[in-house]
């Protein structure tokens, strides 16, 4: 059986890289989204087989490899009931490795506890090192899965959940988190979040009848749409407390991305907006997969999306260099206002705004061709899929994840992994000199691979052992990912990007009885 990927959303946006001015001991692999063609590959295809001391000198240990790589995993199994799991999910594993610093990536997951099913999102926030030093741009990350656990409530349970803030009483919980102990949750502006929260579910209680239950996939469009609508307002009215008025503005002029799973027994929803992706294993005979959309420039439909909605004599400036406005990758995101409000708006709320903001060239630079705002999004684009019995896992990762790995050695990696059989592949060399002393060195060390590849204890981090470790013959060269991870951080962003993964299995079981 060969376990195959069907693409549910996104690909990685491209990354500027600045030039490395390493010697050429240290010289590292570039990558990026066009890896498997750089010339920067084939610079380092004459491999040495021998070491020299002074390089030995800063490779890490397999055990100081292990530390860096197992820092942030984190695994979850469902409870069983009586000897039985009567979820369509098994479990889940995650894990992130950063490059930026701090992070710019995040994590979320957490069952519904009012409604069926689980959550499960991978975020990654942008504009530079001013959104990385605050930590703001992904504070939407665990508000987005409360405007959707609401925006699942049938309209009683509404009508409940506001009597008892009317009362006075002590709410029941509508989400239990699953989270490790370093992922950062947002409680600076926690007041200010919950009033909004409370008048989007006092409107849905307005457009609701009693005894409805809200369409899943109306529900993840409306939660997309009203965070984005609430992040951009709350910025507009701003907060008598300086430091408030501050952090609303730094979250809505930054910008993140999100890619989003709701698992309810057969049923599994994607909801992506930027450039996250989401891979479903499948085992099958016939090796095939179909892939949807993607939020870039390589999308046609999507360039002509955004193209329609602004005048023709738009149509050159609109897109550049594969950007929007030549300057944002993704096409879809959350906050980035500067994409989003008028000019005038811009103007207005900065000189009412914190002195803090004054300072900052990223809020005051208005991009190029800024004509007809708005010209980005939050919307998510959703695919629905039925699962079935072949059906046995998910992985959702940002974009440093697939810049580095293809789709489908995605889905291989995690298949051999979670099955325990490793199909061997023909060893290939590429266009690379090879003797024969150095093929047969080759195969020795896949073979003594073999026995080691199951070292981790969690998907999530062996598949980041490959994205960081793996080499131009496609196996985990221990050298390569010690040098990517000996890498200073302000070198580190150079080579890579900051990688998430969530990888959640399904229980085939459970998926056939259903």
């Amino acid at each position: 059986m060969v376990v195959t990927s069907q693409v549910l959303r996104g690909l990685p946006r491209a990354k500027v890289l600045a030039p490395c001015l390493l010697s050429s001991q240290h010289q590292l692999p570039h990558y990026g989204p066009s890896s498997r063609k750089s010339p920067w590959r084939h610079a380092l295809g004459s491999r040495s087989y021998q070491t020299s001391s002074m390089q030995r000198s800063y490779i890490l240990t397999p055990p100081q490899v292990n530390s860096i790589l197992k820092a942030n995993e984190y695994s979850f199994k469902i409870p069983e009931f009586d000897g039985k799991n009567v979820s369509a999910v098994t479990g889940f594993e995650s894990n992130q490795l950063p490059a930026n610093a701090p992070i710019e990536d995040r994590r979320s997951a957490a069952t519904c506890l009012q409604t069926r099913g689980m959550l499960l999102g991978v975020f990654d926030g942008h504009a530079g090192c001013a959104c990385a030093q605050v930590k703001t741009p992904l504070s939407e990350r665990e508000r987005l899965f409360y405007y959707i656990a609401v925006s699942l409530l049938s309209h009683d349970t509404l009508c409940e959940l506001e009597a008892a803030v009317d009362a006075g009483r002590a709410l029941s919980p509508i989400l239990q988190w699953h989270k490790h102990p370093n992922d950062y949750f947002s409680r600076e502006a926690q007041t200010l979040y919950f009033n909004s929260l409370r008048t989007y579910w006092q409107e849905l209680i307005d457009l609701t009848s009693p005894g409805e239950v809200p369409d899943t996939r109306e529900a993840l469009l409306n939660a997309f749409k009203r965070l984005d609508n609430d992040m951009s307002l709350e910025a507009q009215v701003g907060d008598p407390n300086a430091f408030l008025h501050y952090w609303v503005l730094r979250v809505a002029f930054s910008g993140a991305t999100a890619c989003v799973a709701h698992i309810d027994g057969p049923d599994l929803y994607i909801a992506n907006s930027g450039d996250a992706r989401a891979v479903l294993g499948v085992q099958e005979e016939d090796g095939t997969y179909s892939a949807h959309n993607d939020h870039n420039a390589q999308n046609e439909s999507e360039v002509a999306r955004i193209r329609g909605e602004h005048p023709p004599s738009e149509k050159k400036t609109v897109i550049r260099q594969d950007r929007l406005l030549g300057l944002l990758m993704p096409f879809r995101a959350f906050g980035d206002v500067k994409f989003k409000w008028s000019i005038e708006l811009q103007k207005r709320v900065l000189e009412s705004g914190p002195d803090q903001l004054h300072e900052n060239e990223h809020t005051k630079f208005i991009p190029p061709n800024y004509h007809t705002p708005p010209y980005l999004t939050a919307e998510p684009e959703i695919t629905y899929h039925r699962l079935r019995p072949q059906d046995r896992f998910l992985v959702i990762g940002s974009d440093g994840l697939w810049e580095t790995l293809h789709r489908q050695e995605v889905v291989r990696i995690v298949g051999e992994y979670l099955t325990g059989v490793h199909q061997r592949q023909p060893l290939k060399v590429g266009g690379y000199k090879v003797t024969l002393g150095q093929m047969q060195g080759l195969l020795e060390e896949r073979k003594a691979r073999m026995s080691s590849a199951f070292e981790d204890q969690n998907s999530a981090t062996h598949l980041m052992r490959h994205a960081v470790g793996n080499n131009e013959f496609g196996t985990v060269d221990h050298e390569r990912l010690s040098k990517m991870l000996s890498l200073p951080e302000e070198l580190a962003r150079m080579y890579r990007d900051d990688i998430t993964i969530i990888i959640s299995q399904f229980n085939p079981h459970v998926i056939g009885a259903e």
